[in-house]
């Protein structure tokens, strides 16, 4: 069994909207050398052994997406998520251009977004014209990243304050247990999902907005026609369809992850949380394992606001044996 994650004592205000990710990799190439080919990426918590690719005619690739496949795709992610009836669904090109989106379906406010957490939403808001804090419960809106990035700190519907509640259930899928989809049909909730991470192939930019039908269609306007093409309606609906896969792979995910505590904690990291996509460690010093892995090809995340900690994704297959070299 995985621990539970601890929370972290610093909980700084946000104050500055930056945009900080995973991924990145041309810019550690030209600070560490190598090529594409040689770099190991453990920054996105990406599933390393991503859903086997469908069969794809010639018209997924020629074609403007039909209503058929979008329904196809609608029906299977409502089965997959136990979506409630009076919830509506809206496939997008990623979790992200929803993200970018949401801040302009209501009347500029205060949003409350507890921190530390993925600073996406934190931009955007802003962006739109938001007060951002960390600290007030009774603002007009909230995000809650559920489990949140990076600490895996999970929710609960008690937690629900704003007239606009925005989930961001992007890492979810390995713990469906723990979603609040049954509160998708509360007026103001949009609970958002995220196929490129469970799954495995974030390339394909597909996402899922879920909740209050009138907010969704307001987002699918704003969207426009064809938001999400063929090849990932295709692929999106055959994966969702194939529940024997996503239980085998979360059985896979728990084993590595545990995998990975243990190969870290030899080496002196604490475990702070995380989930089974990636792992949050207490590192003393993150700068310093940072530069060794990237030494090594290995990309890992830092972040802004904490100097010790570091967090991985998991390895694919061949890399354990450079991973633990590296440290």
């Amino acid at each position: 069994m995985t621990p539970k994650p601890t929370r972290h004592v610093q909980e700084p205000c946000i104050l500055a909207q930056t945009r900080d990710h995973g991924g990145g990799l041309d810019a550690a190439i030209a600070q560490y050398g190598g090529r594409r080919s040689d770099w190991i990426d453990l920054s996105t918590g990406i599933n390393p052994a991503p859903y086997p690719l469908p069969n794809l005619s010639q018209t997924d690739w020629t074609a403007l997406p039909d209503r058929a496949a979008s329904d196809r795709l609608i029906a299977a992610a409502r089965t997959a998520w136990n979506v409630p009836v009076g919830a509506a669904i809206l496939a997008t090109p990623g979790a992200s251009a929803a993200i970018a989106q949401i801040p302009r379906l209501a009347p500029k406010g205060t949003v409350h977004i507890p921190s530390p957490t993925y600073n996406e939403h934190a931009a955007s808001f802003a962006n739109a014209g938001w007060t951002v804090t960390n600290s007030d419960p009774t603002a007009a809106a909230q995000v809650l990243v559920h489990p949140n990035n990076p600490d895996g700190r999970h929710w609960s519907a008690g937690d629900l304050t704003a007239p606009l509640q925005v989930i961001d259930e992007s890492f979810c899928d390995v713990t469906p247990d723990a979603s609040l989809i049954a509160h998708a049909d509360r007026p103001g909730t949009l609970i958002l999902k995220s196929f490129g991470k469970f799954w495995g192939l974030a390339g394909i930019r597909l996402g899922f907005v879920i909740g209050d039908p009138a907010l969704i269609a307001r987002l699918s306007d704003m969207l426009g026609p064809w938001p999400v093409s063929g090849i990932a309606l295709n692929i999106g609906a055959t994966a969702l369809e194939d529940q024997a896969w996503a239980q085998q792979t979360r059985a896979s995910l728990t084993q590595d992850a545990d995998r990975l505590d243990t190969l870290m904690q030899a080496r002196g990291a604490q475990l702070v949380g995380g989930t089974t996509l990636f792992r949050l460690y207490d590192v003393g010093d993150a700068g310093v394992w940072h530069t060794r892995l990237a030494r090594a090809h290995i990309w890992s995340r830092v972040f802004p606001y904490s100097s010790t900690w570091l967090r991985l994704g998991l390895p694919p297959g061949h890399a354990w044996d450079r991973l633990g070299g590296a440290l």
